[in-house]
C-alpha cells in the first residue's frame, strides 16, 4: 500500500465556492502554488482523463534562489490527468512529479473530497500519495500547507 498524507479544512463557504477554486482557471490561479510562486493554467479539460497543464513560477526572493541553487528552472511546467470528476463532492487527480533533478518521473494521485455540514460549512480533505523518499514527501507536505494557507485565506 502507497503511503499517504492527509490534509483536512472546514470553511464557512459553499460547496459550489470551494468545488470553483479547485476547477476553474481563475480558482486554480488564485491559490495553487506553494508561498512565493505563480500559477498559469495553459490548458485544463475537466472531465476524467482531461488534462490540467499549468505553469509554476518562483517569484519571490527566497523560492527563486532555492530553485537555482537546486539546479530546477524558475519555471516548471506540470501536467495533472483527472482520474476522477464528482461536481460538488470528489476530485482525483494524478500528478506527474517530473521536476526533481536526478529522478525519473512519476505519478502521485490526488483526491479532493468535500463534504457539506448541517452547519453550512464544508469540510475538504486532500488525500496525496507520498513522494519517492521522505524529504520529499515532507517538501510536498509544506508545500500542500502553505498552498491551503492561501485557499484558507480566500475562503475566510
Amino acid at each position: 500500500m502507497t503511503k499517504q498524507l492527509t490534509f483536512e479544512r472546514s470553511y464557512r463557504a459553499s460547496l459550489k465556492d470551494v468545488w470553483d477554486l479547485w476547477t476553474t482557471k481563475s480558482g486554480i490561479e488564485s491559490w495553487w502554488g506553494p508561498g512565493g510562486f505563480a500559477v498559469t493554467v495553459r490548458k485544463l479539460d475537466l472531465r476524467p482523463g482531461g488534462e490540467l497543464l499549468y505553469a509554476m513560477t518562483a517569484v519571490g526572493p527566497e523560492q527563486v534562489a532555492f530553485m537555482r541553487d537546486a539546479g530546477m528552472p524558475v519555471t516548471t511546467e506540470a501536467r495533472v490527468t483527472y482520474t476522477e470528476v464528482v461536481p460538488l463532492q470528489r476530485l482525483g487527480y494524478v500528478h506527474v512529479a517530473d521536476f526533481i533533478p536526478g529522478v525519473a518521473p512519476y505519478d502521485v494521485a490526488h483526491l479532493v473530497e468535500l463534504h457539506s455540514s448541517a452547519r453550512g460549512e464544508v469540510r475538504m480533505v486532500l488525500t496525496i500519495d507520498a513522494m519517492h523518499d521522505d524529504e520529499w514527501t515532507e517538501r510536498a507536505a509544506a508545500g500542500w500547507e502553505s498552498e491551503l494557507g492561501k485557499l484558507d485565506a480566500l475562503l475566510s
